[in-house]
């Protein structure tokens, strides 16, 4: 307690000591304004007020300013101070600004809001184009609460989530800062400098807020806000906003601005609604107070997120720059809910100053050396905008709890409670050592009780140990899978043993082995609850598997961005296996099981001769255009949409005991998804390749190809299988070309017909087609209804789904989604 009172009393004297110009604003009834820009006139440099109305503006200068009090909705105040010593306070009452519709010559053929709408969008380009380049100062914080947390998410227990619960279980559970220098390149480069990080309760931790995360630009036609959400300005915006004229008033300048509501013509469409504000004559932003849901934006777990942008003119550059940025939004989902604010302040601009494409990189954001380690005085300095007392209270709880938490004996003491075994430990138990920062444990997956027609019924009992390093930027971990089935009474034993060296190049080494049962197509297309399902109820045993004991060692690394290698070699004995069990729920007299041949489901017959071989395969990931940002110790890989992925493999069988299973083959896939404006998101995936000397090459070499025949996926989208398709109907030991493409519509179709758009359904459409020189060539054409569901909880999809083989119809089929679980 005393340590805490030091800390308050030391932060309230540096505020005293360290303060330039402060104060706070009002309005007429002594309300607090939170988010006033305060501008010394004709520069880029200021702050805004915080939630309690008070600012802070650092001035290291003496001399006469002309400072610039503007708030939407209040008249904007000027105040010319001559300070000849700091700290220099001064308080300011603003009073509301006289909207009217006075002025305003209302014709009875338009609607005089739609009028300034067309000739700001016949100027958003020009506008756009204005600002080339530049480099600014940048502030960021960002803090989330959490309201009423439950003690469990999921069984698991949360705790006080770092200190930050109070005893209802609510708080802040993030608060962080950042001060960063940035570059822009129109039409999109953005690079970041970061020269201080501030997180509550980590002194050693760095921020995750950046400006490429609230770059949001209303002159774009679109804005990425979780989905592509169509500006109020763009060019096709008249099909989904209205528009109404609130009044006009003038600024400071004796601009006229014009105070114009936008409201959705439809309330699920990704769009905006609220308020934005125009300049007469110049139809450039002057403001905007825009509204999104969850729904519009398609991020389930927000409630709504309200956008305040504030811009200020330049008289030297002759342009509006945006100068201040709120986002407040609210969430819930599952119990959890809460609220935040994400706050940004621009400043110090430099425009068009002879930026090239030269300046920019792949690096978005970087550190300097020492970024988190700035004190209080620093921050008392530099930060734009002032804590608010939760704030500062959380920093003062949050950073004398750490020094608690981090020591030996707190951390025993915890330990010593989370490790007691109890009741509920018996699916699973973990016990930690957290000082030393390793845990080890076990767990029965209830995923691991299956049936196939192999082993019967299945268990699964796993056994894990970890030990981390450097905030798990490395770490090794131990694993061991022991699997009995109750048919074919075996027990099966796997292992291995990982080491992540670092968080940069993320370099992994793997060595596992063992005994497993593995299906023929490695990529599992035919999930174990699936086949559960349809083997116990149906009767339909579509899951085929062999046997490997190997042993494997598996290498990765990123060696140079955009650039990952893969490889692997492995030492395996396959032997055949053979159904040992019938049962079934629902016998049939006339249906019986298949049997465990893929080449011939009616023959018992082994599909394969039992057999060694050594398999190697080395793989180069090539993702065109990538991204990153850098942390001290740590790279964190940004994709981009605009260009694809490409995947280049070699893959070796040799040393077999039966050498026809001796083989080579080279492959090839390609596949990106991006958004297309306002009209979805459209991705495809092709992958070819070509065996060699793979004439008579074991089933489980063969490439296959993902199908469907349960009618039922859990996929998140279907580029990558066919659901119509029988799991080995035409796998080949040839060439292949195999190729998907589906577009989601978001809405765009679905969300414009009337009644229909209040579902807030999207409509799918795919083609999926596959050519090798032993078939004729496939076809399926889907067309399919996703975001089915309520609230907020949209987890369903139907397809239907028409076949197609050498141009003639071959069938056709309903499937049903899931993607929640």
């Amino acid at each position: 307690m005393n340590k805490t009172l030091l800390s308050v009393l030391f932060i309230l004297c540096n505020t005293v000591l360290t303060a330039q110009i402060t104060g706070t604003i009002t309005d007429n009834k002594n309300n607090p304004l939170p988010f006033v820009n305060v501008i010394i006139e004709n520069t880029f440099k200021g702050t805004t007020t915080n939630d309690d109305g008070y600012y802070e503006l650092n001035i290291s200068e003496p001399k006469t300013y002309t400072i610039v009090y503007s708030y939407l909705g209040y008249k904007t105040v000027k105040k010319e101070v001559d300070i000849d010593q700091f700290p220099y306070k001064m308080d300011i009452t603003l009073e509301e600004e006289s909207v009217s519709l006075n002025e305003v010559v209302v014709s009875t053929e338009e609607n005089p809001a739609n009028a300034i709408i067309r000739k700001a969008i016949d100027k958003r380009k020009e506008n756009l184009e204005k600002v080339n380049s530049f480099k600014a100062d940048f502030y960021s914080r960002g803090l989330i609460r959490i309201k009423d947390a439950p003690e469990k998410i999921l069984g698991q227990d949360i705790g006080d989530l770092g200190g930050g619960l109070d005893s209802t279980r609510s708080g802040i559970i993030y608060l962080s800062e950042t001060i960063s220098k940035i570059q822009y390149l129109r039409p999109g480069l953005l690079k970041e400098k970061i020269t201080a990080s501030k997180v509550s309760g980590n002194d050693n931790g760095f921020s995750f807020n950046n400006a490429q995360d609230v770059d949001y630009n209303f002159y774009n036609n679109t804005i990425e806000f979780g989905n592509e959400i169509v500006s109020p300005i763009a060019n096709n915006a008249f099909g989904y906003y209205r528009y109404r004229l609130e009044g006009i008033f003038y600024d400071d300048r004796g601009n006229l601005i014009n105070k114009i509501t936008v409201t959705p013509k439809r309330k699920n469409d990704p769009v905006f609604s609220g308020t934005i504000y125009i300049v007469e004559e110049q139809w450039t932003i002057y403001a905007i107070e825009l509204d999104i849901t969850g729904t519009q934006s398609r991020i389930p777990a927000v409630d709504l997120i309200s956008l305040k942008q504030s811009f200020s003119y330049s008289e030297k550059d002759k342009l509006w720059a945006l100068i201040s940025q709120s986002i407040d939004f609210k969430y819930g989902l599952l119990g959890i809910k809460g609220d935040g604010r994400f706050t940004a302040v621009y400043s110090n601009y430099e425009f068009n100053s002879g930026l090239t494409r030269d300046d920019f990189g792949p690096e978005l954001v970087a550190f300097e050396n020492e970024a988190n380690k700035k004190d209080t005085l620093f921050w008392k300095g530099i930060r734009p905008v002032p804590l608010t007392v939760e704030e500062r209270t959380d920093y003062i709880k949050k950073d004398s709890i750490q020094i608690v938490r981090e020591s030996k004996t707190y951390l025993d003491s915890v330990d010593r409670v989370e490790n007691k075994f109890k009741l509920g430990d018996i699916l699973g138990y973990t016990y930690k050592n957290s000082h030393k920062d390793y845990s080890l444990g076990f767990d029965i997956p209830l995923g691991g009780i299956q049936f196939n027609t192999v082993q019967g019924y299945t268990g699964k009992v796993n056994l894990f140990y970890t030990k981390r390093y450097d905030d798990f930027r490395r770490y090794f971990s131990a694993n061991a899978g022991f699997q009995y089935g109750f048919s074919d009474e075996r027990i099966r034993v796997t292992g291995s043993l990982t080491y992540k060296f670092n968080n940069t190049n993320r370099r992994f080494l793997t060595l596992s082995g063992g005994e497993e049962v593995q299906q023929f197509n490695p990529a599992d297309p035919i999930t174990p609850f699936g086949n559960t399902l349809a083997t116990l109820f149906a009767e339909e045993n579509y899951m085929k598997l062999y046997e490997r004991r190997f042993i494997q060692l598996n290498y990765s690394e990123e060696l140079f961005n955009g650039f990952r290698l893969f490889s692997n070699i492995a030492y395996e004995q396959r032997n055949a296996l053979f159904n040992t069990t019938d049962q079934t729920f629902y016998p049939r007299a006339d249906v019986e099981y298949l049997s465990n041949n893929p080449l011939d489901p009616t023959s018992t017959d082994a599909p394969f001769e039992n057999h060694n071989i050594i398999k190697f395969n080395v793989t180069g990931r090539i993702n065109f255009g990538q991204k990153y940002l850098s942390y001290p110790d740590s790279k964190f890989n940004i994709d981009n949409d605009a260009y694809p992925t490409l995947v280049l493999s070699y893959e070796k069988g040799f040393g077999a005991t039966n050498s026809d299973y001796n083989f080579d083959q080279i492959k090839a896939r390609i596949y990106q998804a991006f958004n297309i404006a306002d009209k979805g998101r459209f991705r495809y995936n092709i992958r070819t390749g070509k065996f060699f000397n793979a004439d008579n090459i074991a089933f489980m070499d063969f490439q296959h190809f993902n199908g469907n025949q349960i009618n039922i996926s859990r996929r998140g989208n279907y580029s990558d299988v066919f659901n119509n398709l029988g799991y080995y109907d035409l796998s080949t030991n040839d060439s292949y070309l195999e190729m998907h493409a589906e577009h989601d519509f978001n809405g765009f179709i679905l969300g414009k017909i009337p009644l229909l758009n209040k579902l807030n359904f999207n409509l799918i459409v795919g083609a999926h087609n596959l050519a090798t020189p032993d078939s004729k060539p496939y076809h399926e054409f889907t067309v399919g209804v996703d975001n089915i569901g309520w609230g907020k909880f949209r987890f369903l999809r139907f397809d239907y789904i028409r076949s197609y083989q050498s141009g003639g119809f071959i069938g056709d089929t309903i499937l049903f989604g899931l993607k929640f679980f």
